[in-house]
């Protein structure tokens, strides 16, 4: 009976009716390829995505479409409402508010964008160093960081505005001056976490350089934090501008800017309130979308939450 039982033909393999069934059914993804596809199933952070798009179209096709000047004054046209000539109305110059909102756009967004990057330049050298030299370097750099993180950040603004004087590029030196502490302290944290993992410490046992392994491992595998501190940086950096301007420290006329705007339209805020509707509006829905996208890519950059 044993035998009848453990014979040969009990043991000869199934037949496969379907051969493709053991091959990947998709492609491999890579980890970007899946951020995007992640961040494009999050609909708030895409409704961002897609505001950010408009206001960049805004910024660059909107002057070429009106015939106005931004600098352009008119004072028969003075304070004229919104209409079909004057989409946005004018102001008490009789400027068309709707070239000088796309102009105050390209202003803002390039304020915006551009103090990031250097923030995030900064930031990431200062606090990659720091991490990775570590001990007495480590603590003299971010100590350093904490003096000057300590004094108020819109104060230091101010006085150095008040000293170099008004303009584009003082605003962004001013935005800059402090503005990259908390990038180097994501960045910091980030790579002392990464330099106890094990192919950081395999790394250093094959004679691999600092400089190297800053460049090569450390910070390729924290672009996420960083990407998304830089994201929500720039609509601080927006916000600051346009304060600034609207004290009347930031962008001088003729040039056109939201905050400078907002300031102009304030005092006629009960008899003209689209001279302040319209910027005070692009600068929540630029701010609003630039944090939307901000919070979709934390999700989407989030390994811990991969399928």
């Amino acid at each position: 009976m044993s035998e009848e039982i453990l014979a040969p033909e009990f043991f000869k393999p199934l037949e496969r009716e379907n051969a493709a069934a053991d091959q990947l059914r998709r492609r491999p993804l890579s980890f970007w390829q899946d951020v995007w596809i992640r961040l494009r199933r999050n609909r708030i952070a895409t409704c961002g995505l897609y505001l950010l798009i408009t206001l960049f179209l805004f910024a660059l096709v909107g002057p070429f479409l009106s015939s106005h000047s931004y600098h352009e004054t008119n004072l028969v046209l003075k304070n004229h409402p919104p209409s079909l000539r004057f989409w946005f109305g004018t102001d008490d110059l009789g400027r068309d508010l709707f070239t000088r909102t796309c102009w105050g756009a390209r202003i803002s967004l390039f304020v915006g964008i551009t103090a990031a990057l250097v923030d995030m330049a900064i930031g990431v050298l200062w606090g990659g160093v720091a991490a990775l030299l570590g001990g007495k370097a480590d603590q003299l750099l971010m100590r350093v960081a904490d003096i000057l993180y300590a004094i108020p950040y819109l104060l230091v603004v101010i006085m150095l505005m008040v000293v170099v004087g008004t303009g584009l590029f003082p605003i962004i030196i001013a935005l800059t001056l402090t503005g990259w502490i908390s990038m180097a302290r994501i960045v910091r944290g980030q790579l002392l976490q990464l330099k106890e993992l094990e192919y950081i410490q395999a790394a250093i046992a094959l004679g691999s350089g600092k400089a190297r392994i800053l460049r090569k491992h450390l910070l390729p595998n924290a672009m996420g934090p960083i990407i998304i501190a830089m994201t929500f940086t720039i609509p601080t950096a927006i916000f600051t501008e346009a304060f600034l301007s609207f004290l009347g420290l930031g962008v001088q006329a003729p040039m056109a800017s939201w905050g400078t705007m907002a300031s102009d339209g304030l005092s006629a805020l009960r008899y003209y309130p689209w001279r302040l509707f319209f910027p005070a509006c692009f600068i929540s829905v630029t701010m609003l979308a630039f944090n939307l996208l901000g919070d979709g890519l934390r999700d989407a950059l989030d390994p811990r939450l991969r399928k």
